[in-house]
């Protein structure tokens, strides 16, 4: 009787132990996984400071033309935030990007599109009369060549352009290839899917870049038959959004080469 008593004390004891050093392995990952994002935080910040000062010229630089056309996404409960989306488009008119498209899934920017433009407007002239937005490129190195860039042609996309379409393009094979009394059917391809949907008015440039803002590293939905080749970079939350980091986004990948498979 004693024995088992002192058996299950041991037994007690060391599961008690255990417990506590799993947990405090735990605590220890989760300081140091702690520390070191705040880490990479501080570098991220202190490295977008010195590209938005122009300290460092690699910068000052950039072929712009790699980046025809540029998509954005973002999230739509932070899409209702028109002073940063406007803030936005501004750095991307004094990077010299004159063809954007903006995305969100369930359409804000689309009903915000008018007072987007105006705003934007506004802005490449010069003329901001009490605006809300404040001043949008305050401590940007780059602002004095926003007004060389007169016009910026946008595009606006949600959900709704997305699924609905792919229906479309599929009803207009069907009724093209199928509602006959052909024997054979035919075999469809991705060219023929791309020249329905061009059909059906849905198909658009490809991004050469897409930029996404928001808490989740995804396209939210963006027409996947637009990003068969487009480079996708997660940017992170768009009140959090720094001019630094977009420049060096569009830097980087102005220097990256790319492979297309045949």
């Amino acid at each position: 009787m004693d024995l088992g008593n002192e058996v299950q004390k041991i037994l007690s004891w060391t599961s008690v132990c255990g417990n506590l050093g799993l947990h405090l392995v735990w605590q220890i990952l989760h300081l140091i996984i702690n520390v070191w994002y705040s880490v990479l935080g501080i570098a991220r910040m202190v490295d977008s400071t010195l590209i938005s000062s122009g300290l460092l010229k690699s910068y000052n630089a950039v072929n712009i033309s790699k980046v025809r056309y540029l998509a954005v996404v973002i999230e739509s409960e932070e899409a209702r935030q028109t002073s940063k989306v406007l803030e936005l488009l501004c750095w991307l008119a004094s990077i010299g990007i004159k063809s954007i498209c903006l995305y969100d899934r369930e359409g804000v920017l689309k009903k915000s599109q008018e007072a987007i433009i105006e705003g934007l407007n506004k802005y490449q002239k010069g003329t901001v009369e009490g605006s809300d937005h404040g001043t949008l490129l305050e401590h940007v190195s780059f602002a004095d060549t926003l007004l060389c860039h007169k016009h910026v042609d946008l595009e606006f996309v949600s959900f709704a352009d997305s699924k609905p379409a792919v229906a479309k393009a599929a009803n207009l094979l069907f009724a093209k290839h199928y509602v006959c009394t052909k024997p054979e059917k035919p075999t469809f391809t991705e060219s023929d899917m791309s020249e329905a949907l061009q059909a059906v008015g849905y198909g658009g440039p490809e991004p050469d870049l897409l930029l996404v803002y928001g808490p989740v590293r995804c396209h939210m939905g963006f027409p996947a038959w637009r990003i068969r080749y487009t480079e996708i970079v997660h940017m992170g939350p768009l009140k959090s959004m720094k001019f630094g980091s977009l420049l060096k986004a569009i830097h980087k990948f102005t220097k990256v080469h790319q492979n297309y498979g045949q």
